[in-house]
């Protein structure tokens, strides 16, 4: 219990246990609130760096794809100009559309050739119907129920969305523009078909540092997934869609062989039409992992491209600055603390000494061993150093002290033995009893014994007299040494 007392009690720990608290106090305290609010800043500044790629990424692919859309769409505006083109639609009788067929043939297929990511190249009548394509396959079918019909002749240039081909059944992005004649009507529809293949593998490519938990993804205005790593995702919506606005969607695609289910991520409807790049975190189910998207919208279509990573490897930078900064309190507070134990070894050493040296000379055991120690830690040439060199010198002093008292107390103890004994005889030799004793030994020496007095009386009496004698002496005795007990005491307190 006393010891437990000493560990928290603070005044009773070693001077070197409480410099080494005060130190590694002075450093630790401050340094962990410095370093707390540099880790927290850094990883601020490192997740809104991690977000910052993803967008950037994002925004690079959207910008590719914008380009691609604006090429092709010159593209397509340029060829519905084409006086073949114009020519072949503008025909009133059969005759004259089969004398032009070779050349709008001719037509289509260099367009078609000069991309091997264009599928096919065909034109629609007034009417919808496909009358000269690149694929046999094309020619006769109705078209009149796609978007990209109606909005061309609505005399708007017109992208679709990925589709699957209700004649090819592959999937891609149609392109269509109104087919003018001289006068400015509209007699038809140039479409142009590329693989919406091309642009999966745009989008599929996108990974950041080969991590295999990443991967992109891109959605129409709709919330509607065009394009995934994951085929079966196709053509699902990221949330819940209205049960009208399905049948809208189904209606303008005419795609009733693909069921447009819901992935229900209400994190991700923050992308739908979005308008500026951002960044939201998601449970994916295709990896089963927590994901971190950022995303980018495009500027031609409202569709938005999002590029996911799992959120374990988007925190790895974090986790490496997080160990950073604790290696680093760490190895600094090692340091700390050697400098601080040290320090309070230096510090506590000559004190120790100083101390044992004190209750050494107090229990007057102050010997050679002693002072060798304290020589030892005298060569400092601070204070303490100061105080240990005062501190020999005067122990020196206190020591030679210390003898000349111890001699003068044996010179005065023989001088009152003396004087005792002294004092004793005298009491002794003084006493009337001796005397009588010794004239009555000086009477038998004398033979003047009385005649009245027997000899073996006379000595029986003597006897007496000298035991009486002995018993006073002892009494005698044991008071001088009781008194001279408090004459030492008194010279050793002095």
């Amino acid at each position: 219990m006393k010891n437990l007392h000493r560990l928290f009690h603070i005044p009773c720990w070693h001077i070197a246990t409480k410099i080494s608290v005060a130190l590694l106090s002075a450093v630790f305290i401050p340094m962990s609130f410095t370093a707390y609010y540099n880790l927290r800043e850094n990883l601020d500044q490192v997740e809104k760096a991690q977000y910052r790629k993803l967008e950037l990424l994002a925004t690079s692919t959207t910008s590719r794809l914008d380009q691609l859309i604006v090429d092709i769409q010159r593209l397509v505006i340029q060829v519905s100009a084409d006086l073949n083109v114009v020519d072949f639609l503008s025909t009133k009788t059969p005759e004259q559309r089969k004398n032009l067929r070779p050349r709008i043939q001719k037509t289509l297929e260099n367009i078609y050739r000069s991309n091997p990511d264009f599928d096919a190249a065909y034109i629609l009548d007034i009417k919808g119907n496909c009358i000269a394509a690149t694929d046999s396959a094309f020619i006769s079918q109705k078209y009149g129920f796609r978007q990209y019909y109606r909005s061309a002749m609505e005399g708007e240039v017109y992208v679709s969305s990925i589709l699957i081909g209700r004649t090819t059944r592959r999937p891609g992005i149609y392109f269509s523009s109104p087919v003018k004649s001289e006068s400015g009507t509209i007699v038809g529809v140039m479409v142009l078909k590329i693989k919406g293949q091309g642009i999966w593998d745009i989008v599929n490519s996108l990974k950041l540092d080969k991590n295999e938990n990443s991967y992109a993804f891109l959605i129409d205005k709709h919330g509607l997934i065009i394009s995934h790593p994951e085929k079966s995702y196709l053509y699902h919506t990221i949330i819940p869609l209205p049960a009208d606005k399905i049948r809208q969607i189904s209606s303008d695609r005419s795609d009733s062989f693909i069921s447009m289910e819901s992935l229900n991520i209400p994190e991700l409807e923050i992308m739908v039409r979005a308008k500026q790049p951002g960044h939201t975190t998601y449970y994916s189910k295709f990896t089963q992992k927590q994901m971190t998207v950022g995303f980018s919208p495009m500027k031609i279509e409202q569709w938005v491209l999002g590029i996911s990573q799992s959120r374990e490897h988007f925190e790895i930078p974090l986790n490496r600055l997080i160990w950073f900064n604790i290696s680093s309190v760490i190895i600094v507070g090692a340091i700390t603390a050697i400098i601080a134990l040290w320090l309070g070894f230096r510090i506590y050493r000559p004190i120790h000494a100083l101390t044992a040296a004190a209750q050494a000379l107090e229990n007057e055991d102050f010997n050679e061993e002693a002072h060798n120690t304290l020589l030892k830690v005298s060569d400092s040439q601070d204070d303490i150093g100061q105080l240990v060199r005062v501190y020999l010198d005067m122990s020196k002093k206190v020591s030679i002290r210390n003898q000349n008292l111890k001699m003068q107390v044996q010179e005065l103890r023989i001088e009152i033995d003396e004087s005792k004994r002294y004092r004793k005889v005298k009491e002794v030799t003084e006493n009337e009893d001796f005397e009588n004793i010794q004239k009555k030994i000086q009477k038998i020496q004398q033979n003047k014994v009385a005649s009245r007095e027997t000899e073996i009386s006379y000595y029986a009496r003597l006897q007496s007299q000298v035991r009486s004698l002995q018993e006073r002496s002892a009494l005698n005795t044991q008071s001088w040494l009781h008194k001279e007990g408090e004459d030492k005491s008194n010279i050793t307190k002095t």
